[in-house]
């Protein structure tokens, strides 16, 4: 077995892609491959690895297409790369490939071109049994990322909370941008205003963990300045605001706020 893993990927998607150019970037030898399964067979030759980077509910079929060709044998592990799913997802290979698992990288792959820099240093999460865990470190080493072993059973969670910072953290950085402009900030301005803020709270969270990062008037009590924010906002913003005002509250108190003020800013948060 050589060093740098030999990796097919079917799915030429962002993710897919992106693996793809990362793992060329890093050395290895690999094969990216699209819908077409006429060419999965010659595509998979003397690979060790094959990565099915293709949406969740496609996983299945995509191992059922595979479990068909000849190439397919026990000296090939598959891994799929949902955040949500685990290895239960390629039932169809069971038998037929000689380890599975998923390899879910946490972290977001918006530009392939710029995939191994983003992958570098970041967790990925891997699950399957001891074959796929195996493969799923080495491909982690040849990245650079930090591979992080969970259950299954543990998967759906994770991914949720993946969901909300990536994902729904996104949506909260267009709201915000939003509520800005439509309270009189310039379009421009408002688009590009809290980005240095989103870094240093991001930096500040890494560096000394959310109870000790968390600012902001819900963390000193501010009442006043909680309940003119909620007067100027409506709908959707305002339950955003709300919600998380509720969590960064379960935060300050962790942080030592005193409890008269907790209670005050728990009072207006719930109305």
């Amino acid at each position: 077995m050589s060093i740098l893993p030999r990796v097919a990927i079917i799915g030429a998607g962002k993710l897919g892609t992106g693996l793809a150019r990362a793992l060329e970037g890093a050395g290895s030898l690999v094969t990216l491959l699209g819908r077409d399964q006429g060419s999965w067979g010659r595509g998979i030759a003397d690979r060790e690895i094959v990565l099915l980077a293709v949406p969740d509910d496609a996983i299945g079929e995509a191992a059922g297409q595979l479990a068909g060709i000849a190439e397919i044998g026990t000296d090939l592990v598959v891994l799929h790369t949902s955040g949500a799913r685990d290895r239960a997802a390629l039932a169809p290979l069971i038998g037929k490939v000689g380890g599975l698992g998923s390899f879910a990288p946490a972290q977001s792959v918006a530009d392939p071109a710029t995939a191994l820099e983003r992958l570098r240093g970041a967790f990925v999460v891997l699950e399957g049994d001891p074959v796929a865990i195996a493969a799923g470190k080495r491909l982690a080493i040849t990245l650079g990322m930090r591979p992080a072993e969970i259950p299954g059973t543990a998967k759906v969670a994770y991914h949720a909370g993946a969901t909300m910072i990536a994902n729904l953290g996104v949506g909260l950085a267009g709201m915000a941008a939003r509520v800005a402009w439509e309270g009189g900030v310039p379009a421009e301005l408002a688009a590009e205003i809290y980005l240095p803020l989103w870094r240093g709270a991001v930096a500040n969270v890494e560096e000394l963990g959310a109870v000790a990062a968390l600012t902001g008037p819900v963390r000193r009590g501010d009442v006043e300045t909680i309940r003119r924010h909620l007067e100027v906002l409506t709908g959707n913003e305002r339950g955003a605001y709300l919600a998380l005002s509720r969590e960064a509250l379960r935060l300050a108190r962790a942080s030592g706020l005193e409890e008269t003020k907790a209670a005050a800013v728990e009072a207006i948060l719930e109305g």
